[in-house]
């Protein structure tokens, strides 16, 4: 309680994100399709930025905003709707927010983007980083100077990895795990960076390069491994019926980080996070998709299911005595006051 440093230190590419959902099936070339339903609102960085924030942690974000209508709207919802800090962050004139149309279908979804090359880099926005208990990452073939000096001031780095689009996965982008507390792949990007046919066999790959490894499977849950506790967890994802996937991920991400805040453990990490991320997927959009305490709190308070029940016993005690107001979610169009 005595701690002031900013709990989650996070930095990257903002976009405004239109999500489209409720589609009977996808668009064709040449034809018009109505949907039933959408959502808008922050996007990118802003889904974890968002996702901590809602679980009452002190999120400082280093990111650009684009002089434009997008942005000034990003910024607002970030700023004072969210609770986000934002002094590390800058406004570029004559540049355009990045936008991205999210088309939700069967589960998944197919997205369209407009972006430039921001302005400033992360190492420029950053400079030397305020010290934090943790850092979100998402690591790249080309170092960030940054994260050395936030390992180096001893801000504990949680780091995942995009999709490569050369299908190369250079084994030397793992290199930076050295600087990293906790690593957090999806399966598919787990095995092809350690070369191997499944997601256990990449967990114990890992675990000989980073404490903590988490590995998540989409439907069938996640499995980890926490050196520094001697533990190993394998959990369930939620059946939840999938509304928009978009920004699952980076809940789960910062649901993992805030239970890990909280000393708990390792099978209740990983069984929170997957809660927040099934609880996500159930509305529009990424960052105001994300549940926070109010939402778990929620769903805990209704949940009948006397198995899941027993599965998620450990929120009675975990759940705050003040959870916050109601989230906002993802209106169908901003305010008109943007």
């Amino acid at each position: 309680m005595d701690d002031d440093r900013p709990d989650v230190l996070l930095t990257g590419l903002l976009f405004y994100d239109l999500v489209l959902t409720g589609l009977g099936k996808p668009p064709t070339p040449g034809e018009e399709v109505w949907t039933a339903g959408m959502g808008c609102g922050p996007g990118g960085i802003a889904n974890l930025a968002v996702a901590a924030a809602r679980f009452g942690l002190r999120t400082s974000l280093a990111t650009v905003f684009g002089d434009d209508f997008y942005g000034e709207y990003c910024r607002d919802v970030l700023d004072d709707q969210e609770g986000v800090d934002l002094s590390l962050s800058r406004t570029a004139d004559g540049w355009p927010t990045p936008v991205t149309v999210a088309i939700a279908h069967a589960g998944d979804r197919a997205l369209v983007t407009h972006g430039q090359e921001p302005p400033y880099s992360q190492d420029a926005l950053v400079g030397d980083p305020p010290e934090a208990r943790t850092a979100l990452v998402h690591i790249e073939a080309e170092p960030r100077a940054w994260l050395a000096k936030a390992a180096a001031n001893g801000t504990q780095i949680y780091a995942d990895v995009g999709w490569d689009p050369t299908q190369q996965w250079s084994t030397g982008l793992l290199d930076q795990l050295s600087l990293c507390h906790a690593f957090l792949p999806n399966e598919t990007e787990a095995m092809a960076y350690t070369r191997t046919d499944s997601a256990v066999a990449a967990l114990g790959t890992l675990s000989e390069l980073v404490p903590v490894v988490v590995v998540t499977r989409g439907g069938a849950g996640a499995v980890a491994v926490d050196q520094t506790t001697g533990e190993y967890a394998d959990v369930p994802a939620l059946d939840i019926d999938v509304v928009d996937a978009t920004g699952a991920g980076d809940v789960f991400g910062a649901g993992f980080v805030a239970a890990s805040l909280g000393g708990w453990p390792l099978a209740e990490r990983l069984r929170f996070a997957a809660l927040a991320a099934g609880l996500s997927v159930r509305r529009h959009g990424g960052a105001l998709a994300a549940p926070g305490w109010y939402g778990v709190e929620r769903w805990w308070r209704t949940l009948k299911d006397p198995e899941l029940r027993r599965a998620y016993g450990f929120l009675a005690d975990r759940i705050p005595a003040y959870v916050g107001p109601p989230v906002h979610h993802a209106p169908v169009t901003p305010p008109a006051r943007h």
